[in-house]
C-alpha cells in the first residue's frame, strides 16, 4: 500500500527532495464522482457519492441541518468536512469557507472540494493536479464533480440529470445524478461504494431528528443499485411510521394505506406485515389480523412465539380468547 501511495505522490508532482509531503497515508484515496445540492423548495441540503474506493461515504460526505452539505475528495483532506462546516455556522459563504480551508492547505492541487451553504450558494475546486479527467459543473444551488473519469461526460451528464429531475424528491433526483455518471464512464476503476446524506433545512430538536436520509454502501458489485434499493427500504419504513402513527390517532383506514404502502415497496418484508397485523387485531379487527398472520407463522414460527410475549408489555390488547385464536393459526 505505501508503494501506492508513493507512486502517487511521484505521478502528482508532489514527492521532491526537500520538500514537506503535503499527502499522508492516513487520508483516502477517495478518487469519485459527488453532488452537494440544496433543495429550493424545502431548503434540505444533501450529498451523494460513489467511487471505487471502500466506504466512501465515511471520507467524502458531510452535511449539518441548517448548515451546508460538503463533499471533499480527489486525495480527501477529511478535515474539510468538519471545519468547513464550522465555518458555514459561522456565518461564512460557501466560497468564503472554501478560500479559507484552502488557503491552509498545501496539498491544494490535488484537492477536489464543494460546499453548498443553506442559502443555496455553491463553491468548487478542482486542484490543477487531480487525476483526469477532472472537472466539475455548477447550477442553481448545486454543483457536481468527478476525478479520477473514464471520461470527460461525467460531470455534464450530472449536471443535465440533476436539472431534468425538478419533480424528483430530492434524493431521487440526487440517485439520478450519480446514475446518470456512471452512464457516461464513471470512474476509469470500476465501482466499490456509495452514500446518500440528506438533512433538514432547519435544526429539529436534536441531531437525531436532523438526518432525513443517512445511507452508505461501503462494498458492493453495484453500489448505486444497492443504495436506490437502500432508499426504496427507507421510503417503505416511512410508510411503515405513518401507519403507526395513523394508529394512534385511531385513524385506521389511514394506517392501513400507510402498511399496504410500505408493504408494496417491500413485499418480502414480513415484519412489516407482522407488525401492521398486530396493529389491525389492536383495534379489534382481529379477522383481518388473521388473514395476514396466518402466511407469516407458516414462513417463521418464531413470530407465533413473539406474539405470546406481546400481551405482558402492552403491545398486543386482545381478550384471552382472540389470543388463543390467534396462537393457534396454522
Amino acid at each position: 500500500m505505501k508503494r501506492l501511495y508513493c507512486a502517487l505522490l511521484l505521478l502528482a508532482g508532489l514527492a521532491r527532495p526537500a520538500v514537506a509531503q503535503v499527502y499522508r497515508t492516513t487520508d483516502p484515496l477517495a478518487h469519485t464522482y459527488s453532488i452537494v445540492a440544496r433543495d429550493p423548495a424545502t431548503g434540505d441540503l444533501a450529498v451523494a457519492v460513489q467511487s471505487h474506493w471502500f466506504s466512501v461515504g465515511t471520507s467524502v460526505s458531510w452535511a449539518e441541518a441548517g448548515v451546508g452539505a460538503i463533499a471533499t475528495q480527489s486525495f480527501t483532506n477529511k478535515s474539510f468536512g468538519p471545519r468547513g462546516l464550522a465555518l458555514l455556522r459561522a456565518g461564512k459563504t460557501a466560497q468564503q469557507a472554501l478560500d479559507e480551508l484552502l488557503s491552509t492547505d498545501e496539498g491544494r492541487d490535488v484537492r477536489q472540494v464543494a460546499i453548498v451553504d443553506s442559502k443555496g450558494n455553491v463553491a468548487t475546486h478542482t486542484g490543477a493536479k487531480c487525476i483526469d479527467f477532472a472537472g466539475h459543473r455548477q447550477g442553481t444551488q448545486f454543483s457536481v464533480q468527478a476525478n479520477m473519469m473514464l471520461t470527460e461526460k461525467v460531470p455534464a451528464a450530472m449536471q443535465q440529470a440533476f436539472e431534468a429531475g425538478t419533480k424528483l424528491p430530492l434524493p431521487e433526483r440526487m440517485l439520478a445524478a450519480l446514475d446518470a455518471a456512471q452512464a457516461a464512464g464513471g470512474d476509469v476503476r470500476g465501482r466499490q461504494s456509495a452514500a446518500l446524506l440528506v438533512v433538514r433545512a432547519k435544526p429539529g430538536a436534536g441531531i437525531w431528528e436532523d438526518r432525513l436520509v443517512d445511507l452508505r454502501v461501503d462494498d458492493a458489485a453495484e453500489p448505486l443499485k444497492e443504495l436506490r434499493r437502500l432508499l426504496s427500504l427507507h421510503r417503505a419504513y416511512e410508510h411503515m411510521n405513518a401507519g403507526d402513527l395513523a394508529v394512534e390517532k385511531n385513524d385506521v383506514p389511514g394506517a392501513i394505506r400507510e402498511y399496504e404502502a410500505a408493504e408494496r415497496l417491500f413485499p418480502n418484508n414480513l415484519e412489516m406485515r407482522y407488525w401492521h397485523a398486530i396493529s389491525l387485531a389492536n383495534k379489534e379487527q382481529v379477522p383481518a389480523a388473521l388473514k395476514l398472520l396466518a402466511p407469516i407463522f407458516r414462513q417463521e414460527p418464531n413470530w407465533r412465539e413473539l406474539t405470546g410475549r406481546l400481551p405482558n408489555v402492552g403491545l398486543l390488547t386482545v381478550s384471552a380468547a382472540e389470543l388463543k385464536q390467534i396462537l393457534s393459526l396454522k
